[in-house]
Formats: structure tokens, sequence, C-alpha cells
């Protein structure tokens, strides 16, 4: 056998151990003990070593002490010494070329890597994401196909579309009617009630549509076919993603339902993924945009993204939004965890967390209530009634309309009051002269008392001012002369 044979049986003993992984590899990940392993530490480790066996995983340290009573020892000197025997494999293990040694670690890196994914058909989030993005786009395509259809079989029978406001209903009573001359003939009974029925056939006898030919209708009975189909795999689309949903993530489903929950895992890439959100962005999630905006021109930051979709935060009034929506969070960011960490697959953690927040949600809306009416709490205090007895006057003045003191007055009664008035104009009165004490005081021994010197305001206020009656005529003459100068200085 030539030597490029014998490297191919080698290359090809090393590719079919590289498709099964060994038992005792598989179980040092595991942290176990395999039987390989078990002979060797028996044999030679047990009769010559007597000093501590370094060990790179600690788990599998405390399994090995615990059976065969060796010291392990695991320590970051241990992890330095385990990779400079990793990278001098080459040079420690001889007669293995290098190409096989690369060869042999990639095929046991692969092995190893894909058992520690631990595939599970019953844990596959991957499927929700693409269940609920094709879910998303069938909604899209339902849309815009109903829309085509009616308007298209709206030029030959409009009437029809006002009528039937079902989608599904609509499609499939277009698809048995066919052209509008048919609909006496037909039996919609299957799809419509009696009533709606009834009036289909009338509109069609009294139709404004125009003519149209064969061909027409067979390609708007096509697109009907079409929207009926993708109609029926959207409802098995949907009932498949339920059962995902229920079977992956149960505690979720039953917290915010099944469209909301798929819709999050899609958003956070995974069921992993989402776990390691804290709530806070579980609650915002899917408001990334609005987020930024916000944070950007500094006003307030979005209170709930994808979840605002959830049954609990759609009944609540827009006052207690933001507080549903914040309690929701926290409760499924826990219940997430619990389905993507926990071994259990019951949704009792789901139930009883939904049970609070519905109870604190009544709270809430029963608070706000008796807020409207009053304390709530608190009886309702009034006080006490005291009679009091009060004499009201009939007002005659409202019983007229006319003014009662007219707003000119005649000349004849402005004189008068002029008269009656007298003018008031203000003198001064003279300072008061000291008035000397006898000497006889200061001959008797008396000390005599200083006198203290008034200020000149206390003088400006001893002096009174005397009140002179002026006549009328006087002061009318003095206005006359002030006129007559006012006019003087004007002509001037």
């Amino acid at each position: 056998m030539s030597q490029s044979s014998r490297r191919w049986t080698v290359y090809g003993r090393s590719s079919k151990r590289r498709r099964r992984p060994t038992k005792s590899a598989t179980a040092m990940t595991e942290g176990k003990m395999g039987k390989s392993l078990k002979k060797i530490l028996k044999k030679v480790v047990a009769k010559e070593a007597h000093e501590q066996l370094a060990i790179s995983d600690a788990k599998l340290g405390g399994v090995i002490k615990e059976k065969l009573n060796l010291s392990c020892v695991h320590s970051p000197a241990v992890a330095e010494l385990m990779r400079g025997i990793r990278t001098q494999m080459e040079a420690l293990i001889t007669g293995l070329p290098p190409r096989e040694i690369s060869a042999m670690s990639l095929g046991l890196a692969h092995s190893l890597s894909r058992y520690k994914l631990k595939f599970s058909p019953d844990k596959v989030d991957t499927m929700i994401v693409q269940a609920i993005s094709l879910l998303d786009d069938l909604d899209k395509e339902l849309n815009n196909y109903i829309m085509r259809c009616r308007e298209w079989y709206g030029w030959h029978f409009p009437e029809v579309g006002k009528i039937i406001t079902d989608n599904l209903a609509y499609c499939k009573s277009v698809r048995k009617i066919g052209a509008r001359t048919n609909v006496a003939t037909t039996d919609l009974s299957e799809h419509l009630p009696e009533e709606v029925e009834a009036e289909v056939k009338l509109a069609a006898e009294i139709s404004m549509g125009t003519e149209v030919s064969e061909e027409d209708i067979g390609n708007i009975m096509h697109l009907c076919d079409q929207v009926i189909d993708i109609t029926e795999y959207r409802t098995q689309l949907y009932d498949y993603l339920k059962n995902r949903m229920m079977a992956i993530a149960p505690n979720l489903t039953v917290m915010v339902g099944e469209l909301v929950g798929a819709r999050l895992i899609s958003h956070a890439g995974s069921l992993l993924n989402l776990a390691k959100h804290p709530a806070s962005t579980v609650q915002i999630l899917g408001a990334e945009k609005a987020l930024f905006r916000a944070l950007k021109t500094r006003r307030d930051t979005p209170k709930y993204g994808l979840i605002y979709h959830a049954s609990l935060v759609g009944q609540t009034s827009a006052k207690n939004k933001g507080k549903i929506s914040r309690m929701l969070a926290a409760k499924a960011s826990l219940a997430i965890r619990y389905d993507a960490l926990g071994e259990d697959t019951n949704a009792e953690m789901g139930v009883e967390n939904r049970a609070k927040l519905e109870a604190r949600l009544r709270h809430l809306e029963e608070k706000g209530i008796r807020r409207i009416s009053g304390t709530g709490k608190a009886m309702a205090k009034s006080d006490k009634y005291q009679h009091k007895s009060d004499v009201k006057v009939y007002d005659p003045s409202g019983d007229s309309t006319l003014p009662s003191v007219s707003k000119k007055r005649k000349f004849e009664e402005v004189e008068e009051e002029e008269v009656a008035t007298p003018v008031t104009v203000k003198t001064k009165k003279p300072k008061k002269e000291p008035v000397e004490e006898p000497e006889a005081s200061t001959a008797a021994g008396e000390t005599p008392k200083k006198k203290k010197k008034k200020s000149k305001k206390a003088e400006a206020m001893d002096v009174e001012e005397e009140e002179v009656p002026v006549s009328p005529t006087e002061e009318s003459s003095k206005k006359k002369k002030k006129k007559k100068k006012v006019k003087e200085e004007e002509g001037e």
C-alpha cells in the first residue's frame, strides 16, 4: 500500500471519529468521570502519585475526590499550566504529524460543541421566530389581496362591498356568485345570513356597476381563491404558533399572550437572549426609535413597546397604562427566565403572577373611581345645621327702567352747588413768643429748669392753619384773571 493510500485511510478514520464523540469526552464536559478516566486514575495515579492532582474543571475534581479519595487542585496557576500543555501538544506527543493533530482537535471541538447545544426539537425557539415573521407577512399580503379584490370586483358590482363587511365571507360569496346576473339563482346561505343575502339580491337588481367579460370574472375568482387559501393557512399557522409557545414558554404565554410573547422572542433573537434582558428593557422592547428620539430631544421616554398589545395593558384606562406595563414587564421577565433556564414545563408561576396583576389592576381602577366621588374609605362629613333668619327688604329700584338721576344736569344747578360750597384757604398762624418766667422763683433758691430748644420741625408742627372763608365772587374773578393772562401769553 502506498503512502498516499495510508494517509487516506488515516484521514477517513479521523473523520469517522469526528462524527462520533467519545463517551469519556462527553462525560468530562458534564463534570462526570468516564470509564477510561477511572481506569487511568486507578492504575497510574493511585499507585504513583502521592501529591495533589491538578484539575482544570472544579466539578470534575469534586467527583474524583469523592470516588477515589484523591486531593485535587483547581487554581489560576493550573489553568495556565493547561494552556501551556495545549499549545505545546505537538512537541509533547511524539509519532503524530501536526496535520493529524489539528484534524483530530477540530473534529473533537465540533462534536463537543454540538453535544453542548443539547439539541431538542421541543425547545427550539427558532421555529417561533420564523412562524411569527411569516404570520406578519401573511397579514400584509392578505390585506393587499383583499383590497385589490374589492376594488376590482367593485367595478362590476359595487353595492356588495358595503353590504358584506367580512373579508373572508366577501371572497367566498364573490367566488360563488361570479357575474352579477347569477345572484338571483345562487344560494348564499352557507356564507351569509338570510337578511344579508336578501340585501345582496335586491342590490343586484338595481346595481350601477359596469359590464365585464368572462375573462375578467375568471381572474377575480382566481384572486378570491388565493385569499381563501391564505386565510386558511394563516389560521393553521396561528394554531401551530400557539402550540409551540405553550411548549417552549408557557409562563410567558399566560402572562402576555401567544402573539406578544412570540414577538418579544423574535425581537430579542431567541428566548435565552430575551432572558438576559432586564425588566425595564422588556417593557420598552420594540420602541427603540421613540426611546432614542426622546433621549436626544430630552423629553419623556416611552412607557411601553411591544408589551402594549398585551390584554392586561389593553383593558386598563389611559391613566394606569404606564403602571400596569411596568408591573407586567417585571413579572414577564421572571416568567421568561423561568421558561428559559428552569427544568419544569408547567405554567403555574405564570397563572399565579397573572392573578396578582389582575387584582392589582382592579385595585387601581377602583381607587380612581373612589377619588372621583370623595375620600372613599372615610365617611362623608357634614356641617351642623344652624337656622339663620334674614329679613329681606323689597328694593323698588328695579321697577323702573329710567335712571333716577339724569346724567346731564342744568347749568343753574351747577351754579347753586358752587355757591353753597364755601372754598377754604389755609393761612399760617404767627409764631408764639416765649414768655419769660419771673425772677422770684430764682430768688427763692429754686434751680431754674433748662428749656429745651425746639427744633425747626417742631416749630413747623406748632404752626396751626386757620380756615378763612372766601366768597365765590372773589374766586370767579381770580379765575377770569388767570384766563386772560393765558390768552395774552398765547397771543404773544
